[in-house]
């Protein structure tokens, strides 16, 4: 029997340990903390079909200025830690040339086409349904001139890759959430994508699946991962544990343990923050806020409010001006009610230069095997990525040409 230790909890690593679990692996699913309790937690909780552009970085000096000047607030930056981002940025700004950007869009969209088939298989075998509505989202636009220009691409998307959406006016959002105001431009109103009440209780259900079909989920020290005559080996609570293969699905902690084994992916880390509130007035659908870069969305635990990037280190301490200025434009928009949590929580999203994930194999450790860097979407790409990574591992044949999500391009 194949063996295989996964490293990593998240939706990335728990579908990747399913997929092999499902072709016959011996698998061991390894974190620190329980499944689904880091950025796979934190997330707006949107399966996001429509998303098939990924995200580039703005090449126009005047958006560019505006995020230099502190003026916008779905990116911000700490000046002191500029030092850890600089060369990502460079490349991030490279690859989103309209050029090279085209490229990137027809190798993400390819992906894409594959999440919400892989999620509904998983969500049927999880019994997870009761978690997953599929009743899209709302993008919210005040500028007019903004609104024309989202609904041109929206066009271009429905035109290239069968995108479905509907504009509402100002007053039709108004009528469909519970908005202070009617007097807005309006929104789109993507129609296909899924949203997710808990989305570390989906990560979490998916990982008991894994446990039914026989997989093991243990804690341990992933910087333990060493290589052996056989394979890999590793350390948990339980002890020392080998298999064949070692599968890095660490998010934005995979460069670090790379490192120790002579390779280096840089990484655009952007954090984002999250708070729940309750006893306000209820919220439909998920509404994304474009001009002041914040999503809310109807949650388990009440709406929670998710921040843009913030470019920081990876120790530095929480900040809490893009939430507190998410907040106050939520409440211009409705009535929110209480913060839930004294403190808000923290994730960072691993995106890579090029705006592609890193999957295949390790070009000089036999048996080492790369899923991570899906940016903003590793909870829409998880069980997709999952999949693809097994079959190949499996000896089967990739159904598209995966070499642009190559380790070696870096």
């Amino acid at each position: 029997m194949q063996s295989a230790i996964v490293l990593g909890g998240g939706m990335v690593g728990v579908s990747t340990a399913l997929h092999l679990k499902r072709r016959g692996w011996s698998v061991a699913l390894v974190d620190r903390k329980e499944p689904g309790r880091e950025t796979s937690y934190g997330n707006a909780g949107i399966i996001q079909s429509e998303a098939v552009r990924p995200y580039a970085m703005p090449r126009d000096l005047a958006t560019l200025a505006k995020i230099a000047t502190g003026r916008t607030n779905d990116v911000r930056y700490r000046l002191a830690s500029l030092s850890h981002h600089i060369e990502p940025l460079l490349r991030y700004w490279w690859h989103s040339a309209p050029k090279r950007h085209r490229e990137a869009i027809v190798a993400w969209a390819r992906l894409i086409a594959w999440a919400e088939p892989e999620h509904d298989v998983l969500i049927r075998e999880a019994h997870a349904d009761n978690l997953v509505r599929r009743a899209g989202y709302r993008l919210l636009h005040r500028d007019p001139r903004a609104l024309e220009l989202a609904i041109a691409t929206a066009e271009e998307n429905q035109r290239d890759y069968g995108v479905r959406f509907r504009i509402l006016s100002g007053s039709e959002l108004a009528k469909a959430e519970p908005l202070l105001r009617d007097d807005l431009p309006g929104a789109i109103h993507w129609l296909e994508p899924w949203t997710v009440s808990d989305p570390g209780g989906l990560v979490a259900a998916y990982a008991g699946l894994f446990q039914r079909l026989g997989g093991r989920i243990l804690s341990g020290d992933a910087t333990t991962l060493r290589q052996t005559a056989s394979g890999w080996s590793l350390d948990t609570v339980e002890g020392r544990i080998d298999a064949a293969c070692a599968v890095v699905a660490l998010g934005p902690w995979s460069p670090d343990l790379l490192q120790k084994f002579g390779y280096r992916v840089p990484l655009v880390r952007k954090r984002g923050y999250h708070m729940h509130y309750q006893g306000g007035r209820p919220l439909d659908l998920p509404l994304v806020d474009a001009a002041n870069g914040y999503a809310m969305a109807p949650m388990a635990k009440g709406i929670r409010i998710t921040t843009g990037a913030e470019l920081t280190s990876p120790d530095a301490p929480a900040t809490s001006v893009q939430l507190a200025n998410a907040e106050a434009s939520a409440r211009s928009l409705l009535e929110l009610g209480t913060r839930v949590e004294q403190e808000p929580w923290f994730g960072t999203r691993p995106c890579t230069p090029d705006m592609l994930p890193v999957l295949g194999p390790a070009p000089r450790h036999r048996g080492l095997w790369m899923n991570f860097g899906h940016g903003h979407q590793g909870f829409t790409l998880g069980p997709a990525t999952g999949r693809l990574l097994a079959e190949i591992m499996n000896g089967g044949a990739a159904p598209f040409d995966v070499s642009p999500y190559r380790m070696d391009r870096f």
